[in-house]
């Protein structure tokens, strides 16, 4: 009986990382559908979505039996209630992709994003696609020390995002409202994906090590030295 409950939680971490890699590829196929104008590709990422949704419900159900049948504790309850967690962070990953796809699908057979601006959306489309990658790659090693290094990777989003704004901001932007409306979603859709990502490696952390990761975080930072020749007083 141990050995096919512990069978069940390994297999809730296989849909953990099944969703992971499922949202990745989907944010990096609704960028070159909002880029290209490719309204197959956009359609096919927003009927992808529905399999994500499946294999959420299907992880929840599989928590939910494990919880009222085997009543777990210490850190086997810990794997279960955080591997819930972590399935509704890829959910709504999963969603902001399709967002994505939908904005395409929208401004189809015109372009959603200004030539001006392709380079930006194709770096966080990428940015957020590896990201992903590396939260899959946390949920299957547990490191610990990658899962920390998501939060330092998300920067390069949130200085891509600015960005956007600067653009949009500029007083020769000459793209019109609409536009400067779809821009500052597109914006919003990528920012959101990565914090999902970081979200996930957070989760990592604190089922390995039952600590939070910005509780972890601020035990490394280095202390201050004290200035040579001054006495406390």
């Amino acid at each position: 009986m141990r050995d096919a409950y512990h069978e069940e939680l390994d297999s809730i971490g296989d849909g953990l990382v099944e969703m992971a890699r499922l949202v990745g590829s989907a944010i990096g196929r609704a960028t070159t559908a909002i880029l290209d104008a490719d309204l197959k590709l956009a359609e096919s990422v927003i009927e992808a979505d529905q399999k994500v949704d499946e294999l959420q419900h299907d992880l929840e159900a599989r928590a939910i039996a494990l919880l009222a049948r085997q009543q777990p504790v210490a850190t086997d309850l810990r794997i279960v209630v955080t591997s819930l967690r972590m399935s509704a962070d890829l959910e709504r990953s999963g969603d902001l992709a399709q967002h994505v796809a939908k904005l395409a699908r929208l401004r189809y057979p015109e372009r959603g994003v200004p030539r001006d601006l392709h380079a930006t959306i194709l770096e966080m489309g990428q940015l957020a696609q590896r990201l992903m990658a590396k939260a899959a790659e946390v949920i299957v090693t547990k490191d610990v020390d990658l899962a920390l290094q998501l939060e330092q990777d998300d920067d390069a989003m949130d200085l891509l995002h600015r960005t956007l704004f600067q653009h949009l901001m500029d007083d020769r932007w000459k793209h019109g409202i609409e536009t400067a409306v779809d821009v500052t979603l597109l914006g919003r859709y990528y920012e959101r994906f990565a914090d999902h990502a970081v979200s996930v490696a957070k989760r990592v952390v604190y089922l390995v090590t039952g600590e939070h990761a910005d509780e972890i975080q601020a035990d490394l930072q280095p202390e201050i030295a004290p200035v040579q020749g001054v006495e406390g007083g």
